[in-house]
């Protein structure tokens, strides 16, 4: 009971601040809706690293918290399954969350939205913690759904502008897309499985291998391959996967915070999370897992190329994170699913400190986002700086930062897959690590180095307050140090029972085998294509953005129509507009001229009125008012009649 209340304490109390923060309006004030909330999520935390030790000495949990509702003696409940994936999940999403929580009373200082913005993290933190604490596909559900919710109203946050309305509204329709795909394979568990309790069905899914379902009438899939697939376009919707991924960059015009709650350890990470889950049913699925593979490698190396002909510096770091994404995704298809949980604890930190890095340069620039008006920053901003450096040198892949140990852990993993796509996804993966180096110091040097391009606005820019970097110095730690436990993590056995790997694919056990410590690995990587394609980046970023600054725009004007295709975002964007959005639009104008105009108004409304009234006509003429026209009228009317019955009925008698 003890155990069970402490499970609840983790999402009921980001609950409770978000209710407090939401509802209190005045009697709370501005202050007292960022001390509930962040008390709230600190509770959160202390009670997962709780969770977290408890696990480690092998206590674990699965069981409901209560029946919903029952239906045909199917049970519908909400249910927790508190293993070392979730363990670790609820760690990492309480923790960046916090950090993002204590960033904002400094970024939204002066917003009159204050204490509507704290609700709203502190509701999405709610949601996310009920995906990833979910026993079942119900409460994955409304954890997925609550999510996307609150994602669609802190991306439109600033409702005045019209690009946030445009890019939340953006976001909703596109998730929406995978969420239909998503619910397909839910309903297709329920109908198959007739129970929606993960440990149900993953006991009954081997048995249920090599039954088919006809998708296409006469055209078979394996009903597993089919739950996966859908499964699998959900995550494609929420972990903003090719081609689902266009919404992803357009979120930066929320408020910074939120960026970083949404790009690091929450909403994007939730297909990476789920399809790890989902590994009992996946490793049954050849045709899935080689979907992810290909999917993944395409978004890892053609969604980083987009990050280096960006100039604002949120959607650099925006693009960086569709590809380490990208990279996830790969890891999942090659079977190592705690390689891609391990990349995604790792990027959590690293990410949501460039993130916020960004923001901090933001407030100091009032709020400028263009990289083109920044510029000797380093000097103006130390702290900020130097946090911003180790976010790029993780996000980059160098040794010994964490990112260096998970990038590196997945390049291996699809070098040795022998899954039908990995040898593309490993050559995506493997090119998508020099582009990484360009684009991180590319950032890192556009924006902090060269000569000043800022407006001043009266003062030169300052370092932020303490609020805002204190959360990047405690972030900063993690994204040097917690790549360091890939022993235990990767090869120590600790993600245990809550994975699972059939024996045919053995990636992980051959990684094992190679690995003898963080220091010879370390070591080792100085002989390896990654790190000195990812050193080549970063020299290469050097060389345009700090020894010979003006051949950045050379290059640029000479690669000519490859960066128009790159700025233009290889003409997703507007395509999408054109096909769906302007194809709806057109189908909905034919329906209005057709339907409308000429079947309903035309015909059935007009048409019956000048029938009634053609007709009132044709009356209207033999209705004269003169005797001999009635009297003709009624001769004419006895002819008729005569005629029908002799030669038509053959007799006057009727």
């Amino acid at each position: 009971m003890i155990e069970l209340q402490l499970y609840l304490l983790v999402p009921l109390a980001p609950l409770a601040g978000a209710i407090v923060a939401g509802l209190g309006g005045r009697g709370i004030g501005r202050s007292g809706a960022h001390w509930v909330t962040i008390a709230g999520v600190a509770v959160s935390f202390v009670a997962s690293c709780a969770v977290f030790l408890d696990v480690l000495d092998g206590a674990t949990f699965n069981g409901p918290v209560y029946t919903w509702l029952v239906s045909g003696g199917t049970r519908f409940e909400i249910g927790f399954l508190i293993d070392r994936l979730s363990a670790l999940m609820m760690v990492v999403v309480t923790f960046v969350s916090l950090m993002v929580h204590v960033y904002t009373v400094g970024y939204m200082a002066d917003d009159p939205g204050y204490q509507r913005f704290f609700a709203y993290i502190a509701l999405f933190t709610f949601s996310m913690l009920m995906l990833v604490m979910a026993n079942n596909f119900l409460q994955l559900f409304f954890g997925w759904e609550a999510v996307g919710l609150v994602s669609y109203l802190l991306i439109g946050f600033w409702y005045t502008r019209p690009s946030a309305i445009y890019a939340n509204l953006k976001a909703f329709l596109v998730n929406r897309v995978g969420d239909f795909g998503f619910l397909l394979a839910v309903a297709l568990v329920l109908a198959t499985f007739g129970t929606l309790d993960y440990a149900a069905v993953f006991s009954r899914a081997p048995a249920m291998a090599g039954a088919t379902i006809e998708v296409i009438p006469g055209a078979p899939w394996l009903l597993v391959s089919a739950i996966c697939i859908g499964l699998f376009v959900g995550a494609m919707g929420k972990s903003a996967q090719f081609p689902l991924h266009v919404w992803l960059p357009d979120s930066m015009e929320g408020p910074t915070p939120i960026s970083a709650l949404i790009h690091a350890a929450t909403m994007v990470t939730a297909g990476i999370f789920m399809v790890a889950r989902m590994s009992p049913l996946f490793e049954l699925s050849d045709p899935a897992r080689s979907m992810v593979l290909i999917v993944g490698g395409i978004t890892a190396f053609f969604m980083a190329l987009i990050a280096m002909v960006q100039y604002d510096i949120k959607r650099v770091v925006a693009y960086s994170t569709l590809s380490q994404l990208g990279y996830m995704t790969v890891a999942l298809g090659a079977s190592a699913y705690s390689v891609a949980i391990f990349h995604l604890m790792t990027h959590a930190f690293f990410k949501a400190l460039l993130f916020l890095g960004a923001g901090s340069v933001i407030i100091a620039l009032h709020h400028e986002q263009d990289m083109r008006k920044m510029g000797g920053l380093w000097k103006h901003m130390p702290v900020t700086y130097v946090c911003v450096f180790i976010g790029a040198l993780a996000n980059a892949g160098l040794p010994p930062f964490a990112g260096f140990f998970s990038k590196d852990s997945i390049i291996e993993a699809a070098h040795l897959s022998n899954a039908f796509g990995a040898g593309f996804a490993w050559l995506m993966v493997l090119a998508g690590v020099f582009v990484g180096g360009l684009y991180s110091f590319r950032l890192l040097f556009y924006a902090f180095h060269g000569k000043a391009r800022f407006d001043a606005h009266g003062h030169p820019p300052h370092e932020s307050p303490a609020v805002v970097t204190v959360p990047l110095i405690l972030l900063a730690v993690p994204s040097v140090v917690s790549g360091w436990v890939i022993g235990d993590v990767l090869f120590g056995g600790y993600f245990g029972g809550s994975i699972f790997i059939a024996d045919s694919h053995p990636v992980v056990k051959e990684m094992a085998a190679e690995f003898h410590g963080i220091v010879p690995m370390t070591l080792h990587a100085v002989g390896t294509a990654p790190f000195w394609l990812a050193l080549a980046g970063a020299a290469l970023a050097g060389y345009l953005y700090l020894v010979r600054p003006e051949m950045a725009d050379v290059v640029r004007s000479k690669a000519g129509v490859l960066v128009r295709i790159l700025e233009d975002k290889y003409g997703f964007d507007r395509f999408y507009d054109w096909f769906f959005a302007g194809g709806v639009r057109r189908f909905g104008n034919g329906l209005w001229r057709f339907g409308d105009v000429t079947v309903i108004d035309g015909l059935m409304v007009n048409g019956s009125a000048k029938l009634i009234g053609w007709f009132a006509g044709m009356v209207r003429l033999v209705q004269s008012g003169f005797i001999y026209h009635y009297a003709f009228s009624m001769i004419i009317g006895v002819s008729m009649l005569l005629t029908y019955f002799i030669f038509f009925r053959g007799t006057l008698v009727p």
